[in-house]
């Protein structure tokens, strides 16, 4: 049992480690998808569940920052109302197999909206070949979860000519630049080691300023998915709207059940810095364990890259500490094929 969870963490490790390249095998994919982007007054959506959500919604947040471009992103099985016939549809699924999306493909191609598909293959390869649907291919046999630099980078291709200037020469830079970054980060004294000895047996709220609540949702999942344990994430200022409340009333008896982890970006808005530092005082005035977690880099690209690599090796961390096997995910397999078998029923 223990050679088994080593050889998994190990393989996981060396998958977040791989991050960045992963990244830029995915762009030039979705690069070589000719006139990917919609006319000028189309909405563009993306569709995705579980990593494959998340990649999307990473790829929200770069567009957000830097494009002219509004992302909307469905994680379910049908688009909203005003996806209509001048859409962009993006149906992201790592296997292929995931019957939310699978659906949603359907929806999107009785509105008769445009489609895109990035995927490793399934079903859902077949059908998009089938109907002439573009098809970015990513590589298959991973983890969807280890996937996420090629969906993210996938997705980024296919939509860098919504960006005032192309990524391409940023992305290619990547592997190299951060390289010595996520050495550290992953060090066994390091950034992720020392995050997940705070947190130790307690739960984790994570909680980002919003530009990074994706980064803090990946976190709070990657936690679920490797160490099988719960989390929680939150955004600022939302945050201060309405979670305070709670953590200003916990009692010294709850205080002992949870850690605020408090995803810092290098250069942070006066609002963030003080809604940080707010979160912060309070965990600490109610005895709750609390710690900063900075990402060491500036740039949006650079930023998520190394955030979501910083919340992996947590994760991976705290499978390690609490003698987990990482890679096995047998209630999320059941979950799906219940759902699944429900759809096909309707």
């Amino acid at each position: 049992m223990a050679r088994a969870i080593d050889a998994s963490l190990a393989r996981l490790r060396a998958l977040v480690l791989g991050l960045p390249a992963s990244l830029l095998e995915g762009f030039r994919a979705g690069r070589e998808v000719d006139g990917a982007l919609p006319a000028a007054g189309g909405r563009v959506f993306a569709v995705g569940v579980g990593a494959s959500g998340s990649a999307a919604d990473l790829a929200r947040t770069m567009l957000e920052a830097e494009a002219n471009l509004s992302l909307e992103l469905v994680r379910g099985d049908e688009l909203p109302r005003s996806a209509d016939a001048r859409a962009f549809v993006v149906l992201v699924s790592y296997s292929g197999t995931t019957a939310e999306t699978r659906r949603a493909y359907d929806d999107a191609g009785r509105r008769g909206a445009r489609r895109l598909v990035v995927t490793s293959g399934g079903e859902l390869a077949e059908r998009a070949y089938d109907d002439g649907v573009p098809v970015v291919r990513v590589p298959p046999d991973l983890p969807p979860r280890a996937a996420v630099g090629h969906l993210l980078g996938g997705l980024l291709g296919v939509l860098d000519p919504a960006f005032p200037e192309s990524n391409e020469d940023r992305v290619r830079a990547t592997p190299e630049l951060l390289a010595p970054h996520l050495r550290e980060l992953g060090a066994p004294r390091g950034p992720a080691v020392s995050v997940a000895r705070a947190i130790g047996p307690r739960l984790p709220w994570f909680v980002a300023p919003r530009p990074l609540g994706p980064i803090a949702r990946r976190w709070a999942t990657q936690v679920e998915e490797n160490a099988k344990r719960l989390a929680v994430s939150d955004e600022l200022p939302e945050a201060l709207h309405n979670a305070v409340a709670g953590w200003g009333a916990v009692t010294a008896r709850e205080a002992a059940r949870h850690c605020l982890v408090l995803i810092e970006p290098r250069r942070p808005s006066p609002l963030a810095r003080e809604g940080l530092r707010f979160l912060e005082q309070l965990g600490r005035a109610r005895r709750v364990q609390t710690v900063r977690a900075p990402i060491p880099l500036e740039g949006t690209l650079e930023t998520i890259v190394l955030g979501v690599a910083l919340g992996d090796l947590v994760s991976l961390e705290l499978a390690r500490r609490g003698h987990v096997d990482p890679e096995p995910i047998p209630t999320i397999a059941r979950g799906r094929a219940q759902v699944a078998a429900a759809l096909r029923t309707r």
